[in-house]
Protein backbone atom coordinates (compact mmCIF):
# COMPACT_ATOMS: atom_id res chain seq x y z
CA UNK A 1 0.00 0.00 0.00
CA UNK A 2 1.49 3.52 -1.04
CA UNK A 3 2.30 5.58 2.36
CA UNK A 4 -0.35 8.41 3.16
CA UNK A 5 1.46 11.66 3.46
CA UNK A 6 0.85 14.55 5.24
CA UNK A 7 -3.05 16.00 4.95
CA UNK A 8 -2.82 19.46 4.82
CA UNK A 9 -4.98 20.99 7.86
CA UNK A 10 -6.73 24.26 6.28
CA UNK A 11 -7.05 26.40 2.69
CA UNK A 12 -4.31 28.96 4.06
CA UNK A 13 -1.64 26.19 4.09
CA UNK A 14 -2.52 24.63 0.43
CA UNK A 15 -1.15 25.80 -2.38
CA UNK A 16 -3.83 27.65 -4.62
CA UNK A 17 -5.76 28.05 -1.29
CA UNK A 18 -7.96 24.89 -2.87
CA UNK A 19 -10.95 23.67 -1.41
CA UNK A 20 -10.13 20.54 0.24
CA UNK A 21 -11.68 17.91 -2.64
CA UNK A 22 -8.96 19.58 -4.82
CA UNK A 23 -6.10 18.49 -2.33
CA UNK A 24 -6.67 15.19 -1.11
CA UNK A 25 -3.81 12.93 -1.50
CA UNK A 26 -5.69 10.46 -3.27
CA UNK A 27 -6.96 12.29 -6.31
CA UNK A 28 -4.14 14.38 -6.84
CA UNK A 29 -1.80 14.29 -9.46
CA UNK A 30 0.46 17.35 -8.08
CA UNK A 31 2.72 17.29 -5.07
CA UNK A 32 3.79 21.08 -3.47
CA UNK A 33 6.93 19.95 -0.99
CA UNK A 34 8.18 23.09 0.94
CA UNK A 35 11.82 22.62 2.10
CA UNK A 36 12.64 25.52 4.16
CA UNK A 37 16.19 25.52 4.36
CA UNK A 38 18.56 28.29 4.76
CA UNK A 39 21.80 26.96 6.22
CA UNK A 40 24.43 28.08 3.86
CA UNK A 41 22.96 31.23 2.73
CA UNK A 42 26.65 33.86 2.50
CA UNK A 43 24.39 36.92 2.08
CA UNK A 44 20.50 37.93 2.85
CA UNK A 45 19.21 35.62 5.41
CA UNK A 46 15.53 34.64 4.93
CA UNK A 47 15.04 32.15 2.02
CA UNK A 48 13.89 29.28 4.67
CA UNK A 49 10.27 31.97 4.49
CA UNK A 50 10.35 31.39 1.26
CA UNK A 51 8.10 28.30 0.76
CA UNK A 52 5.30 29.34 2.97
CA UNK A 53 5.29 32.59 1.37
CA UNK A 54 4.65 31.33 -1.95
CA UNK A 55 2.21 28.74 -0.11
CA UNK A 56 0.09 32.36 1.20
CA UNK A 57 0.27 34.26 -1.99
CA UNK A 58 -0.60 31.41 -4.29
CA UNK A 59 -4.05 31.59 -2.75
CA UNK A 60 -4.38 35.41 -4.42
CA UNK A 61 -3.45 33.30 -8.31
CA UNK A 62 -6.52 33.25 -10.43
CA UNK A 63 -7.19 29.35 -11.06
CA UNK A 64 -7.68 29.79 -14.68
CA UNK A 65 -5.04 30.69 -16.63
CA UNK A 66 -5.60 32.47 -19.72
CA UNK A 67 -3.26 31.26 -22.40
CA UNK A 68 -3.56 27.46 -21.99
CA UNK A 69 -7.44 27.68 -21.23
CA UNK A 70 -6.80 25.70 -17.91
CA UNK A 71 -7.56 25.49 -14.73
CA UNK A 72 -4.75 22.73 -13.55
CA UNK A 73 -5.69 22.56 -9.77
CA UNK A 74 -8.47 20.70 -11.36
CA UNK A 75 -5.80 17.98 -11.22
CA UNK A 76 -5.45 17.94 -7.78
CA UNK A 77 -2.74 19.59 -5.70
CA UNK A 78 -1.92 17.77 -2.85
CA UNK A 79 0.77 20.32 -0.26
CA UNK A 80 2.67 18.22 1.70
CA UNK A 81 3.91 19.26 5.29
CA UNK A 82 6.93 21.10 5.59
CA UNK A 83 10.24 18.90 5.19
CA UNK A 84 12.11 21.41 8.12
CA UNK A 85 15.09 20.63 9.11
CA UNK A 86 18.30 22.29 10.79
CA UNK A 87 20.53 19.30 9.78
CA UNK A 88 23.83 20.25 7.92
CA UNK A 89 23.51 20.59 4.14
CA UNK A 90 24.74 17.11 3.38
CA UNK A 91 21.74 15.61 5.65
CA UNK A 92 19.31 17.47 4.05
CA UNK A 93 19.62 16.70 0.84
CA UNK A 94 19.27 12.87 1.63
CA UNK A 95 15.84 13.99 3.43
CA UNK A 96 14.62 15.62 -0.04
CA UNK A 97 15.79 13.35 -1.47
CA UNK A 98 14.31 10.42 0.20
CA UNK A 99 11.06 12.53 0.46
CA UNK A 100 10.75 13.59 -3.33
CA UNK A 101 11.50 9.76 -4.27
CA UNK A 102 8.57 8.49 -2.09
CA UNK A 103 6.05 11.09 -4.10
CA UNK A 104 7.81 9.87 -7.37
CA UNK A 105 6.74 6.39 -6.71
CA UNK A 106 3.45 6.98 -5.41
CA UNK A 107 2.59 8.39 -8.90
CA UNK A 108 2.97 12.27 -8.19
CA UNK A 109 4.45 15.07 -9.83
CA UNK A 110 6.64 17.09 -7.70
CA UNK A 111 7.17 20.81 -7.38
CA UNK A 112 9.86 21.26 -4.80
CA UNK A 113 10.02 24.67 -3.07
CA UNK A 114 13.05 26.19 -1.36
CA UNK A 115 14.71 27.67 0.74
CA UNK A 116 18.02 28.32 -0.60
CA UNK A 117 19.38 26.38 -3.67
CA UNK A 118 21.26 23.91 -2.39
CA UNK A 119 17.57 22.20 -1.39
CA UNK A 120 17.47 21.53 -5.19
CA UNK A 121 20.02 18.70 -5.44
CA UNK A 122 18.01 15.69 -3.17
CA UNK A 123 14.92 16.34 -5.95
CA UNK A 124 17.66 15.82 -9.18
CA UNK A 125 19.31 13.00 -7.30
CA UNK A 126 15.20 12.05 -7.18
CA UNK A 127 14.69 12.22 -10.15
CA UNK A 128 17.47 11.09 -11.86
CA UNK A 129 16.32 7.48 -10.30
CA UNK A 130 13.31 7.85 -11.96
CA UNK A 131 14.16 8.86 -15.67
CA UNK A 132 16.55 8.12 -17.67
CA UNK A 133 17.97 10.25 -21.11
CA UNK A 134 17.44 13.07 -18.33
CA UNK A 135 18.80 16.60 -18.02
CA UNK A 136 18.94 19.59 -15.73
CA UNK A 137 17.72 22.94 -16.87
CA UNK A 138 19.14 25.53 -14.49
CA UNK A 139 17.70 29.12 -14.15
CA UNK A 140 20.03 31.43 -11.88
CA UNK A 141 21.95 34.57 -11.95
CA UNK A 142 24.65 32.29 -10.39
CA UNK A 143 27.06 29.70 -12.54
CA UNK A 144 26.66 27.99 -8.45
CA UNK A 145 30.13 25.49 -9.96
CA UNK A 146 32.02 25.83 -7.15
CA UNK A 147 33.31 22.11 -6.13
CA UNK A 148 32.95 23.30 -2.34
CA UNK A 149 32.32 26.10 -0.60
CA UNK A 150 32.94 27.16 3.10
CA UNK A 151 33.39 23.96 4.09
CA UNK A 152 30.84 21.85 2.66
CA UNK A 153 30.45 20.13 -1.02
CA UNK A 154 26.38 20.81 -1.22
CA UNK A 155 26.41 24.63 0.22
CA UNK A 156 23.99 26.97 -2.15
CA UNK A 157 27.15 27.50 -4.50
CA UNK A 158 28.02 24.48 -5.05
CA UNK A 159 24.64 23.40 -6.64
CA UNK A 160 25.82 22.66 -10.35
CA UNK A 161 29.14 21.34 -9.75
CA UNK A 162 26.66 18.34 -7.22
CA UNK A 163 24.35 18.37 -10.45
CA UNK A 164 27.10 17.95 -13.29
CA UNK A 165 28.27 15.07 -10.95
CA UNK A 166 24.67 13.18 -12.02
CA UNK A 167 24.02 14.56 -15.37
CA UNK A 168 24.33 16.97 -18.02
CA UNK A 169 23.48 20.93 -16.88
CA UNK A 170 22.28 23.74 -19.13
CA UNK A 171 22.63 27.25 -17.62
CA UNK A 172 20.89 29.95 -18.31
CA UNK A 173 20.57 33.65 -17.19
CA UNK A 174 24.01 33.39 -15.73
CA UNK A 175 25.61 36.93 -14.24
CA UNK A 176 28.01 36.08 -11.97
CA UNK A 177 30.74 33.53 -11.59
CA UNK A 178 34.24 33.27 -9.50
CA UNK A 179 37.71 32.87 -10.95
CA UNK A 180 37.65 29.60 -9.80
CA UNK A 181 34.60 28.40 -11.49
CA UNK A 182 36.07 29.67 -15.04
CA UNK A 183 38.48 26.47 -15.82
CA UNK A 184 35.69 24.22 -15.42
CA UNK A 185 32.80 26.53 -17.54
CA UNK A 186 30.91 24.21 -20.00
CA UNK A 187 30.61 26.93 -22.51
CA UNK A 188 28.03 25.56 -24.58
CA UNK A 189 25.69 24.61 -22.19
CA UNK A 190 25.95 28.48 -20.07
CA UNK A 191 23.75 30.99 -21.94
CA UNK A 192 24.92 34.73 -20.16
CA UNK A 193 21.67 36.75 -19.93
CA UNK A 194 24.33 39.65 -21.18
CA UNK A 195 23.72 37.00 -24.85
CA UNK A 196 20.66 36.76 -24.44
CA UNK A 197 18.57 39.40 -23.77
CA UNK A 198 17.12 41.02 -27.23
CA UNK A 199 18.29 38.18 -29.06
CA UNK A 200 15.26 35.98 -30.62
CA UNK A 201 17.20 32.07 -31.22
CA UNK A 202 17.99 31.49 -28.11
CA UNK A 203 15.30 29.78 -26.59
CA UNK A 204 15.46 27.11 -29.39
CA UNK A 205 19.16 26.15 -28.67
CA UNK A 206 18.22 26.13 -24.68
CA UNK A 207 15.77 23.61 -25.73
CA UNK A 208 18.59 21.48 -28.34
CA UNK A 209 21.09 21.32 -25.24
CA UNK A 210 18.39 19.37 -22.89
CA UNK A 211 17.72 15.69 -22.82
CA UNK A 212 14.31 13.89 -23.50
CA UNK A 213 13.34 14.56 -19.46
CA UNK A 214 14.21 17.57 -18.04
CA UNK A 215 14.46 18.51 -14.18
CA UNK A 216 14.12 22.70 -14.05
CA UNK A 217 15.36 24.64 -10.82
CA UNK A 218 14.56 27.89 -10.87
CA UNK A 219 16.40 30.29 -8.74
CA UNK A 220 14.29 33.44 -8.29
CA UNK A 221 16.82 35.46 -9.04
CA UNK A 222 17.39 34.80 -12.45
CA UNK A 223 14.94 37.34 -12.87
CA UNK A 224 15.91 41.33 -12.59
CA UNK A 225 16.23 42.68 -8.90
CA UNK A 226 13.92 45.34 -10.44
CA UNK A 227 10.95 42.77 -10.20
CA UNK A 228 12.34 40.46 -7.97
CA UNK A 229 13.93 42.16 -5.27
CA UNK A 230 13.59 39.23 -2.65
CA UNK A 231 16.44 37.08 -3.22
CA UNK A 232 19.49 36.05 -0.96
CA UNK A 233 21.87 37.07 -3.99
CA UNK A 234 19.93 39.85 -6.07
CA UNK A 235 22.32 40.46 -9.47
CA UNK A 236 21.89 43.43 -11.79
CA UNK A 237 21.15 43.05 -15.29
CA UNK A 238 18.30 39.66 -15.27
CA UNK A 239 15.60 38.14 -17.74
CA UNK A 240 12.00 39.42 -16.95
CA UNK A 241 8.99 37.68 -17.04
CA UNK A 242 7.82 36.80 -20.40
CA UNK A 243 11.52 35.93 -21.40
CA UNK A 244 11.11 33.41 -18.60
CA UNK A 245 7.94 31.53 -19.18
CA UNK A 246 8.31 31.64 -22.94
CA UNK A 247 11.59 29.45 -22.29
CA UNK A 248 9.51 27.36 -19.99
CA UNK A 249 6.77 27.19 -22.37
CA UNK A 250 9.20 25.81 -25.12
CA UNK A 251 10.52 23.07 -22.78
CA UNK A 252 7.23 21.94 -22.14
CA UNK A 253 6.05 21.68 -26.02
CA UNK A 254 9.40 19.66 -27.20
CA UNK A 255 10.37 17.87 -24.08
CA UNK A 256 9.19 16.33 -21.10
CA UNK A 257 9.40 17.99 -17.74
CA UNK A 258 9.87 15.48 -15.21
CA UNK A 259 9.86 17.88 -12.24
CA UNK A 260 11.02 21.08 -10.99
CA UNK A 261 11.94 23.14 -7.96
CA UNK A 262 11.68 27.17 -7.25
CA UNK A 263 13.99 28.52 -4.85
CA UNK A 264 15.84 31.32 -3.19
CA UNK A 265 12.69 33.70 -2.45
CA UNK A 266 13.71 35.76 0.57
CA UNK A 267 10.54 37.32 1.23
CA UNK A 268 9.98 41.11 2.37
CA UNK A 269 7.13 41.59 4.92
CA UNK A 270 6.84 45.12 3.22
CA UNK A 271 6.70 44.20 -0.27
CA UNK A 272 4.77 40.97 -1.02
CA UNK A 273 4.69 41.26 -5.10
CA UNK A 274 7.91 39.20 -5.60
CA UNK A 275 5.84 36.38 -3.33
CA UNK A 276 2.55 36.22 -5.45
CA UNK A 277 5.16 36.56 -8.35
CA UNK A 278 6.79 33.06 -7.36
CA UNK A 279 3.34 31.38 -6.71
CA UNK A 280 2.13 33.06 -9.94
CA UNK A 281 5.39 31.15 -11.80
CA UNK A 282 4.76 27.63 -10.30
CA UNK A 283 0.91 27.77 -11.27
CA UNK A 284 2.16 28.64 -14.74
CA UNK A 285 4.51 26.39 -15.11
CA UNK A 286 2.44 23.93 -13.99
CA UNK A 287 -0.23 25.07 -16.85
CA UNK A 288 1.94 24.59 -19.52
CA UNK A 289 3.21 20.86 -18.53
CA UNK A 290 -0.66 19.97 -17.64
CA UNK A 291 -1.74 21.27 -20.85
CA UNK A 292 -2.69 18.48 -23.46
CA UNK A 293 -1.67 15.69 -21.12
CA UNK A 294 -4.57 13.40 -20.61
CA UNK A 295 -6.72 13.23 -17.55
CA UNK A 296 -5.67 10.20 -15.44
Amino acid sequence: MTPRLEISMNKQSCFGGLDRVFTEWDRSEIAILPVPYDKTSTWIKGADKGPLAIIEASAAVELYDIETDLEVYKRGIHTCGPLATSSPPEEMVREAEGKVLELLEAGKFVVTLGGEHSVSIGPVKAHSARFKDFSVLQLDAHLDMRDEYEGSRCNHACVASRVREICPVVQVGIRSMSVEEKSGLDAENVFFARDIIGEGAWISRVVERLSRNVYVTIDLDVFDPSIMPSTGTPEPGGLTWYPVIDLLKAVTEKRNVAGFDVVELCPVETDRSPDFMAAKLVYKFLSYIYKGRPVS
